[in-house]
């Protein structure tokens, strides 16, 4: 049996022609939609033989009379460039996969010695797990910047080794990146679109052991992240600390609506004003406080005091309602502190238990 034979299955149904070979025992046979499909020769029959691709090694040279030696020279190099041509490796076409037209590929991390986890090294590889030959560049941040750290061809269904590290260099893994261009050498092929994903390596794994799985690819238990997955490339999931804080001081103080102070009638004070409510409960002011410390959350209803207090100064007998509800009182003393030490001269009270309970303080402006 021979690359370009016609066989068929003996155990399956099916066939095809003989593409090339793994090793001495295996054929890998394309069948009638294009797939190369490994196969035991000894499950082959040959039913149509390809004899233009046979190679004839030369007969070896007996004694020959004197006058053929004539010859000479020319013979003698004939020979030798044919045997050299019949010692050339041969390069077979790697085998495709029933399912591998969809892209898949893996970033992946191995211990070098998974029982000596809190002091062992790692081997870091690109797994591409699909028919398409892939160019990629794994790439870590430098700042706003990015240094390559290693580039390559990866072969369909294969592997690639791309470098050794220790635990010392573990920072600069925070934030990598890699890129991607997959293609098929001499054959047509359906296109897929360039990817570049980032990705937030949680260097805390890797003292775990219990983070390192195993999987199809290797012997040894390893740490996996997908760059594409079915076609899909990964969502870029590195946010970097400077981001969050300034997320989180936008939602808090940008996005939030000023609260609404309810003025209700004031009945029997004889004054022309009407009496201001204020509610101080936090999920009143804020939609979400998310983040913030119990510390944070009093200063914030405390800058909501000071902030109707302020604008109110100026409107003598104007009365205030700070609804602060019972709770543990946290914000109640804080509110009483304030008006001993900056407006003694204002009268303040519980407010009206019928419509408030114990939770409401009433300020009187002077």
């Amino acid at each position: 049996m021979k690359i370009g034979d016609k066989v068929r299955f003996l155990s399956e149904v099916g066939g095809g022609i003989v593409t090339g070979f793994q090793g001495k025992d295996i054929a890998l046979v394309e069948d009638a939609d294009g797939f190369d499909i490994p196969m035991p020769v000894r499950e082959c029959v040959v039913i149509d033989a390809d004899d233009y691709n046979i190679k004839r090694k030369p007969v070896a040279q007996k004694d020959v009379p004197d006058a053929a030696k004539s010859k000479g020279a020319v013979q003698t190099v004939k020979k030798s460039m044919e045997e050299e041509e019949d010692e050339r490796p041969i390069t077979y076409r790697a085998a495709e996969r029933k399912g591998g037209d969809v892209l898949n590929v893996m970033l992946a991390f191995v211990p070098q010695d998974i029982k000596a986890i809190s002091s062992t090294g790692f081997d870091a590889y690109i797994i591409n797990d699909s028919n398409y030959t892939l160019s990629f560049a794994y790439l870590c941040a430098e700042g706003h910047n990015w240094r390559v750290r290693s580039w390559g061809t990866v072969q369909p269904n294969t592997k690639f080794y791309i470098e050794e590290f220790d635990k010392s260099i573990l920072n600069e893994l925070e934030h990598v990146a890699v890129q991607v261009l997959a293609f098929k050498d001499n054959k047509s092929f359906m296109i897929k679109p360039a990817v570049s994903v980032e990705l937030r390596i949680d260097t805390v794994k890797f003292y775990k052991l219990h983070t390192f799985r195993e999987s199809i690819f290797f012997e040894e238990p390893s740490l996996i992240y997908d760059i594409v997955k079915d076609d899909v490339p990964a969502k870029q999931v590195y946010v970097s600390a400077e981001e969050i804080q300034s997320a989180l001081l936008q939602k808090r103080f940008v996005d939030k609506p000023k609260s609404q102070p309810i003025v209700k009638p004031n009945h029997g004070q004889g004054g022309r004003n009407g009496i201001i409510e204020i509610d101080l409960h936090i999920d009143s002011l804020l939609d979400d406080t998310k983040g913030m410390s119990n510390s944070e959350i009093l200063n914030y209803q405390l800058d909501k005091f000071r902030e109707v207090i302020e604008a109110n100064k100026d409107k003598r007998e104007q009365k205030i309602v700070f609804i602060h509800g019972k709770g543990d009182g946290v914000l109640r003393k804080a509110i009483l502190d304030e008006l001993k030490r900056k407006h003694s001269n204002y009268r303040y009270q519980d407010a009206s238990f019928q419509e408030y309970g114990f939770g409401a303080t009433m300020v009187t402006i002077k």
